[in-house]
């Protein structure tokens, strides 16, 4: 049996999320069938190594699999590819060593989102980006984003839902800054972390908002944190904003000079 890793990227915006639902089209429902047809009928099981909600959107989100096929991972990324929808990719495919798994084997993510602000409604970002109308605040929202940084128990910023063991995580990397789009500039928030609770970022976000907006100082994020609790913090940011950028995995797990074997 053979670990292959799919590195995969998809517009969310008519998936009912990632995780497999009965009767609605997810990424891993499609992802799955793609699977199976490339593999001659092989039943796989792809994981995932971030379940986004219904609206997020992905450029790495990385996918595990096993599987007997002798395929090449170039080759199996073009037979998988043939048949996917326009709207989900794999962008790379590679052979891993035995075992290796997109969940157990991850240990830090980066999520960008993107905010579209102003006196008009977006429209070419709409299904991209957050409309908030009048104009944020970017550098009161980056001061607040840094309050973050760190190990911290991020028990406010977490909705309802989750099964975690331990809220506690490690912020490795957070700015706010704004950019130049086609319709204007954005506001676009990045953060890095070893794991993320149940929509941790959309939850960062919406706080950081009411920051950007001037209904709250900077340093009341620190409060925030520090209260343990979903109902001191900001609204959770809608989903279409949300984007996976990039996934580190382990090192070590890459199986290298791995032989092309072809059916």
């Amino acid at each position: 049996m053979r670990s292959f890793k799919l590195t995969v990227a998809y517009d969310g915006g008519d998936f009912s999320g990632w995780q497999w639902q009965p009767e609605k089209r997810t990424v891993q429902g499609e992802l799955d069938l793609a699977l199976r047809a490339a593999l001659g009928g092989e039943p796989v099981n792809a994981i995932g190594c971030s379940r986004t909600d219904a609206g997020v959107h992905a450029l790495g989100q990385i996918v595990s699999f096993d599987s007997r096929t002798r395929l090449s991972a170039s080759r199996l990324a073009m037979a998988i590819n043939a048949r996917l929808p326009d709207d989900l990719v794999v962008r790379h495919a590679e052979e891993m060593k035995p075992g290796f798994h997109a969940l157990r084997d991850t240990v830090r993510k980066r999520y960008r989102y993107t905010i579209q602000d102003g006196r008009l409604r977006s429209v070419l970002s709409r299904r991209l980006a957050w409309y908030v109308r009048g104009e944020l605040n970017a550098e009161r929202m980056h001061d607040a984003a840094l309050r973050l940084l760190g190990t911290h128990d991020f028990d406010s910023f977490e909705s309802t839902g989750s099964q975690r063991l331990s809220t506690r995580r490690t912020i490795l990397d957070i700015r706010v800054e704004r950019r130049e789009s086609l319709e204007g500039s954005q506001v676009v928030l990045e953060v890095e972390a070893d794991g993320f609770l149940y929509n941790m970022v959309r939850n960062i976000t919406g706080t950081l908002v009411a920051v950007g907006r001037e209904r709250e100082e900077p340093a009341w994020v620190s409060r925030v944190l520090e209260a343990r609790d979903r109902r001191a913090a900001g609204v959770a940011a809608p989903p279409q904003g949300l984007c996976l950028l990039r996934v580190e995995i382990a090192p070590g797990l890459r199986l290298e000079d791995a032989p092309e074997q072809e059916a």
